[in-house]
């Protein structure tokens, strides 16, 4: 199947503040964003997109600006469905301060059991996240071919979320899953498995480029064995 690349927005003042911005709006990029942001298309040249998709907040919509100014061609879309988790009334608040409520250990050890005060579950939003990822993919696949690259941008804890899933792993471990402001990383679903390519990348992706084989392992879903092909 296709190759999907989650590239997490750029940097925001909440990031470096300390804030739990989720859907607030007004949220854009800071200076090391927008250069994050700007750096994005360049990191990417050698990688043709079939599509890009993005939440619909406007830290993502910075993030791809430079990335669509470049490829003016290249069909885009919001996907509501990569939206930041509602964090009800979290929304706004300190991360130093909101750390020291009981919710906080339960998001930690047990995030499958978490649910934000007047806002979603952990468990929904990465459900949602999964099946945009999946469909989206499927979709891509159909209209542009099994070497179709696709991109969506969107925030840490839905990136997060789809490479659990992409793993395997139960939400209870997603916590252990790291992605910074600005990364790239790759996932490539076939019939008999995901593979994660890449992991909250910061630097060029131009291995990613379909090549005769495609990118990363076979399109059967065949493990590489002994060290790879």
């Amino acid at each position: 199947m296709a190759t999907l690349l989650l590239l997490r927005h750029g940097r925001t003042a909440a990031n470096s503040d300390g804030i739990l911005a989720g859907r607030a709006p007004g949220v854009g990029l800071d200076a090391r964003g927008s250069e994050q942001a700007a750096a994005v298309p360049g990191r990417l040249a050698g990688v043709p997109l079939a599509a890009v998709v993005h939440s619909p907040l406007q830290r993502c919509r910075e993030t791809v600006a430079p990335l669509l100014a470049a490829r003016p061609g290249t069909p885009a879309r919001v996907e509501e469905r990569l939206v930041e988790c509602d964090y009800g009334s979290w929304t706004g608040g300190k991360l130093g301060e909101l750390a020291r409520e009981p919710l906080m250990d339960v998001v930690q050890r047990q995030p499958s059991a978490a649910v934000f005060p007047g806002g979603e579950s952990l468990r929904a939003m990465a459900h949602r996240a999964a099946a945009a990822a999946r469909e989206g993919d499927a979709a891509v696949e159909a209209e542009h071919g099994a070497e179709a690259v696709w991109l969506a941008c969107t925030h840490g804890d839905i990136i997060k979320a789809v490479v659990a899933d992409a793993l395997g792993l139960h939400l209870d471990l997603f916590q252990r899953i790291n992605v910074g402001p600005g990364s790239l990383t790759a996932i490539r679903y076939t019939a008999e498995r995901p593979f994660l390519l890449r992991l909250g990348d910061t630097g060029h992706l131009d291995g990613l480029a379909p090549t005769a084989a495609g990118p990363g392992p076979a399109a059967d879903g065949t493990a590489a064995v002994g060290g790879g092909r």
